[in-house]
């Protein structure tokens, strides 16, 4: 004989898991139109629990304050941009220095171009978000100085911190850009991709004949 006593108490436990995670989508969602339509200072917990149509006091049975909202929504952006950025620097190998800046920027362009609400986090918020979530800087610079040193794109005794210094460099770009416009100033980006080609092809095989 089966026992089932305890199949009520487990079907309630699994909805109320289920309505958790998605009252965690819920604010997580709210957050980011806030950013998106109103800026970094708008989304304050009492906003977003507003725009959820969550009670403020719930708001802390799930986050603890705005930087923990603030950390959990990074961390969605990241993933999908992380995603993003390693399929185009691994899954069409450059061939040129400029080719493999190309592969770097344009995602991070695109991706900050359709998600305002990072723009803000990463940007305007800076110095409230840093230390929230570790930045993919140093990740990114590993996976592109392994794949220009395959190519052979760069000499075979290039650090990795000629990478790390080049995308430290563009973050820094493309909070200028973002300052000049919210849709990312174009000048500016084109810049950007000028400075740190010309930054790489100093460490370019080929660079050693002059």
């Amino acid at each position: 004989m089966i026992d089932n006593r305890d199949a009520p108490s487990t079907t309630r436990s699994t909805a109320v898991q289920r309505r958790g995670i998605e009252r965690v989508q819920a604010i997580l969602d709210a957050a980011e139109e806030l950013h998106s339509e109103q800026g970094y200072s708008a989304a304050t917990l009492k906003a977003i629990g507003e725009r959820a149509g969550i009670p403020t006091a719930s708001l802390y049975h799930y986050f603890a304050d705005r930087h923990r909202v603030d950390a959990a929504l990074l961390e969605r952006h990241l993933t999908a941009l992380n995603e993003s950025v390693r399929s185009a620097i691994q899954d069409r190998p450059p061939r040129t220095l400029r080719e493999a800046v190309e592969a770097s920027v344009n995602p991070l362009l695109a991706y900050f171009r359709a998600h305002p609400s990072l723009v803000q986090l990463w940007f305007v918020g800076r110095d409230a978000t840093r230390g929230l979530s570790p930045s993919p800087d140093a990740a990114w610079a590993e996976q592109l100085w392994r794949l220009l040193l395959d190519a052979e794109l760069i000499r075979a005794e290039t650090p990795v911190l000629v990478l790390q210094l080049a995308f430290e460099a563009g973050d820094r770009l493309f909070d200028v850009a973002f300052q000049r416009s919210p849709t990312g100033d174009e000048a500016t980006i084109d810049e950007l991709r000028r400075m740190v080609t010309a930054y790489l092809q100093t460490y370019a095989p080929q660079a050693l004949d002059r």
